[in-house]
């Protein structure tokens, strides 16, 4: 009898296993396909390929917290009280916010040799108030927007030091900006494969998109960890201000003599390109934040012609993430020698299209008016990235991007904020944005062009 069970047992384990190969094999595939890209050009040796992997498992954690934030804060009730919980979630998450987020950078700066510690925090914070948020995520009561806070903060400050790591981990065949756009572009992916997934969980209860999100995070905390010990490293390193600096001179009266020390440069004074260009940056970071909250508003009340509320906010919010993926692909496969004319021409671009939208007010114009800003968006920081690698001083240079990007959140807030304050008419929207980008065109783009025809040719701005 033994013998029998042996022989009928060995072909069903056979089956089995090859059963398991077969099922696997997609799944083994697409993982081997992701290493590949993530690893080629020297960012396997150098470690960037373990950052872009885990700013793609950041950027999904954070997809699935804004799928259940969004579902309960904006889509379980009608337009006007949507409008009134938004506007207490600005209150209570942004405006703390946009006073802790100048901190969040020098805070950072203090943390030179921690930066696997640092990023860990924040993925391990993120998990814990995910399953704190879930008990009240049903409900909507005011103990789910403190939890919000803190989940906004700790992604922050994740993103500050993730710019921070970058030029730690850049290959010798890979510029900056181009590290930049993979990273990013590991982001982008991965925010579109945890969409569905979150609106799936959703079906099975408001909950689970946070349960998913917590182990998403714990699994981000993990991965923090697996980053090379350079990252820890700040040989060479100083702290980037963004104030003028000024030449201080002391004199030692057990010496008598004369000692002059000079304080790090800040962002204002390495260059008029980086000055100009985080002006125009700010500019456009105004403008997403401006359109995530007007539109998403404005699109329940009034949809784009002949569809539903809910496929009018889908095809806009395609539109900017298609439109943010391929500025992202557009600069991690053009060599950027002018990182001065990119930004005014993208800024410019942005500008006249929603002039336009704000004359010729209609559903096309409102679509293109999201995927250009999606597309300047990212190229204009890609190219700000490019500006901050040549021109601000290596010793500076990680705290340089450390502040760069706090004060881009901050923008991000202050754009987001007039969205949700403003009159629900798309016109004035329209006029609304064009007025503040005209302010960054004026204040950037001629002191950008200016400094492009007097910049020198650098061997390494690609």
């Amino acid at each position: 009898m033994g013998a029998i069970r042996s022989a009928e047992g060995g072909p069903l384990r056979r089956t089995g296993r090859s059963v398991g190969r077969v099922l696997r094999a997609p799944l083994t595939g697409a993982v081997r396909g992701v290493r590949k890209a993530t690893h080629a050009h020297g960012a396997g040796e150098s470690g960037l390929g373990k950052l872009i992997e885990l700013h793609a498992v950041n950027s999904a954690g954070d997809m699935l917290i804004t799928v259940a934030l969004a579902s309960t804060v904006f889509f379980s009730v009608p337009t006007d009280q949507a409008r009134g919980r938004v506007a207490l979630y600005l209150a209570v998450t942004m405006a703390p916010f946009t006073l802790l987020a100048p901190v969040i950078g020098p805070l950072l700066d203090r943390l030179p040799h921690g930066r696997r510690a640092a990023m860990a925090g924040a993925m391990l914070t993120r998990a814990v108030l995910a399953l704190t948020m879930s008990g009240a995520v049903a409900t909507g009561g005011l103990e789910l927007y403190p939890a919000a806070l803190g989940v906004l903060v700790a992604s922050k400050a994740y993103g500050v030091v993730r710019s921070a790591v970058v030029p730690r981990l850049l290959p010798p065949r890979i510029a900056l900006v181009k590290a930049n756009s993979r990273v990013t572009l590991g982001g982008l992916l991965a925010t579109g494969v945890a969409a569905p997934l979150g609106a799936g969980l959703h079906q099975l209860g408001p909950a689970y998109p946070l349960y998913g999100a917590c182990l998403v995070f714990a699994f981000g905390t993990y991965l923090s960890f697996s980053l090379p010990h350079k990252v820890d490293s700040a040989k060479g390193e100083a702290r980037a201000r963004l104030a003028a600096p000024e030449q201080r001179r002391h004199v030692t009266r057990r010496s008598s003599r004369r000692k002059e020390r000079r304080r790090p440069p800040g962002l204002r004074t390495v260059g008029a390109s980086v000055l100009h260009g985080l002006q125009a940056n700010s500019a456009l970071r105004m403008l997403s934040g401006f359109l995530t909250f007007f539109l998403a508003f404005l699109l329940r009340v009034h949809p784009l012609g002949g569809l539903s509320p809910a496929f009018s906010l889908g095809v806009v919010a395609v539109a900017a993430g298609g439109g943010n993926a391929l500025g992202t692909a557009i600069g991690a496969l053009l060599r950027s020698r002018g990182p001065e004319k990119t930004i005014a021409l993208v800024l410019t671009v942005a500008l006249g299209t929603t002039v336009v939208a704000a004359v010729l007010y209609g559903a096309v114009l409102v679509v293109l008016v999201a995927a250009v800003a999606g597309i300047s968006q990212a190229l204009g920081k890609q190219s700000l990235d490019s500006l901050i690698q040549r021109d601000v001083p290596e010793e500076v240079r990680t705290s340089a991007f450390a502040r760069s990007e706090t004060l881009l959140q901050m923008c991000w807030v202050a754009g987001g904020a007039i969205g949700i304050l403003l009159p629900l008419n798309g016109v004035l929207g329209m006029s609304v944005a064009s007025a503040f980008l005209a302010l960054g065109a004026a204040t950037a783009v001629r002191g950008l062009l200016t400094a492009a025809r007097r910049a020198s040719p650098h061997p390494r701005v690609a």
